[in-house]
């Protein structure tokens, strides 16, 4: 059974977790469901198989992942891949994950297709997830595999995107920059010149991942008013998602974790802890999300 999203304040949630033994302890300490609790309904826009490549992760197994999202009221999880980080073999890391989510998503999951553009035959990797995996999204990775948003190429995926009418996820970083490993030198990537781009393709849906740390602003309301979805793993501060809320459209923002790389339990307490009205958390914990992935 779901549980409702209901607010907890940041004091009542470090004040339970100082002596819960447990997540699911956490969450019997919220308020009831009364007159004004939101929905069940949840989606995930932003969660990943497979093991992380620089750190052990407990939840790489995707049915101990499934089991932990359901736990917490999930009822989709949009998944691309870790392996699409490193990986030259896209069309095989997209294969896998597609049988990873048949297998263990017990029909949670939604595979996101990895694509990147550096690589030759990377048209044909795009084709495969449309016509072969039937998938409605992919999911780029410019500062892992070396390309700028301003580039030629990301107009030709965009291009192509457009004619297939899929939704786009950028993935602006995957960790704070400060624990990188010091071989594998990736900054965020430079959403600066998305705005422009997207006055080419005003269509194409787009939604930066794990923006929210390095994007705020000018900036930020710039791609919002382009029609840029984004998402709330990395959006840190006290009341963030109201905050926000005061300043993008109320269909611009989404449910994310980045799970399992971040505790779910994190995004989940940034919702618990605004105030938000029951039309902006229906809105951020699935509304604009179903409307987004949806076809044309």
């Amino acid at each position: 059974m779901n549980r409702p999203i209901s607010r907890l304040s940041r004091r009542m949630f470090l004040q339970t977790a100082a002596t819960a033994t447990s997540a699911t302890a956490i969450w019997k300490a919220m308020p009831a469901q009364g007159a004004e609790a939101t929905p069940t309904a949840l989606i995930d826009t932003n969660i990943s198989l497979g093991q992380w490549p620089f750190r052990h992760e407990e939840l790489a197994d995707g049915t101990a992942l499934v089991r932990k999202l359901r736990e917490h009221g999930v009822t989709q999880a949009w998944a691309g891949s870790f392996e699409a980080l490193l990986h030259k073999d896209i069309s095989s890391v997209n294969a896998r994950l597609v049988e990873d989510c048949k297998r263990s998503g017990d029909g949670l999951l939604v595979p996101i297709g990895a694509l990147n553009p550096m690589l030759p035959g990377w048209e044909e990797d795009l084709r495969r997830c449309v016509e072969v995996h039937r998938m409605t999204a992919i999911r780029l990775h410019p500062n892992y595999h070396g390309f700028k948003l301003g580039d030629p190429i990301v107009e030709r995926v965009l291009q192509l995107a457009d004619e297939r009418n899929l939704l786009v996820q950028i993935s602006v970083l995957m960790e704070d920059e400060r624990t990188l490993h010091p071989l594998v030198n990736v900054p965020a990537t430079d959403t600066a010149p998305l705005s422009t781009v997207l006055k080419k393709f005003t269509k194409v849906r787009v939604q930066l991942l794990n923006a929210l740390r390095t994007l705020r602003g000018d900036p930020l309301l710039a791609l919002a008013v382009s029609g840029v979805r984004f998402e709330i793993a990395m959006l840190e501060g006290v009341t963030g998602v109201a905050n926000l809320l005061e300043k993008l459209p109320l269909d611009r923002l989404c449910f994310g974790s980045h799970s399992p790389f971040y505790y779910f339990e994190s995004a989940r307490l940034k919702l618990q802890e605004s105030d938000l009205a029951d039309i902006q958390m229906k809105a951020v914990c699935y509304e604009t999300a179903s409307r987004l992935l949806k076809a044309r």
